[in-house]
């Protein structure tokens, strides 16, 4: 658990801001499946701890992701995000912290492009950045040295919010940084069962609820 006072928050995208539905039911379509043959085949691999992208190979192996995003963007059917994939409470719980006193991050596993479209999103974000950018992909532990470079923060007064316990908030843990588990999406449906789960400092189930738990996580700090 963090030391210290929280100074800034990052957060992961993929359905921690993002919700990938579309984008899924998208590859879906592209490889000849229905959308619930897609996800039962996506919660199989995560329940398993592989990479999301052993998925494609399950229904096309050998599948190159590289050359089928250039594929569908060609045919003007590209593999990104957009405004309408927001989750609802995604852009009033950043504007919120920011209002509190928090600077704000955005950095998550994105492909190029990504950081673009997140500015594009006008968030009160004060940081945004991607694997892509950084060079580097969670769980690395530089990835989240990276993240406190940019912050020009220490690790222990910096929080990552994000859904997963792998890739979020166990990496995240070991870097030193206060955790935030959002229980919404795939692989929170997973890992909310393992025990590893208890290890985040804050577990909520709506960005609605994170400004007031990160202000109670300083109260706690500050009364020691």
């Amino acid at each position: 658990m963090s030391s210290g006072r929280i100074g800034a928050l990052f957060f992961d995208v993929g359905e921690t801001l993002i919700d990938e539905s579309r984008m899924w039911r998208g590859w879906a379509a592209y490889l000849g499946v229905t959308a619930d043959a897609f996800q039962a085949a996506l919660q199989d691999v995560i329940a398993k701890d592989e990479n999301h992208r052993a998925v494609f190979e399950r229904f096309r192996p050998g599948f190159d992701i590289k050359t089928a995003r250039h594929e569908r963007a060609a045919a003007g059917d590209r593999d990104m995000f957009a405004a309408q994939d927001l989750y609802v409470d995604a852009a009033p719980c950043l504007r919120a912290l920011r209002e509190r006193g928090y600077r704000v991050g955005i950095a998550g596993n994105q492909p190029e492009g990504a950081v673009e479209v997140l500015r594009s999103l006008d968030l009160a974000a004060d940081f945004v950045a991607s694997s892509s950018s950084l060079r580097v992909e969670k769980p690395a532990a530089e990835f989240f040295r990276r993240l406190a470079a940019l912050a020009d923060l220490s690790p222990q007064e910096i929080a990552y919010v994000g859904d997963r316990l792998d890739n979020d908030i166990l990496p995240a843990r070991t870097a030193g940084m206060a955790t935030v588990f959002l229980r919404r999406g795939p692989w929170a449906k997973v890992h909310a069962g393992r025990p590893e789960a208890a290890l985040a400092d804050i577990t909520v189930d709506t960005l609605s609820d994170l400004p007031d738990a990160i202000a109670r996580l300083d109260a706690r700090v500050e009364s020691r």
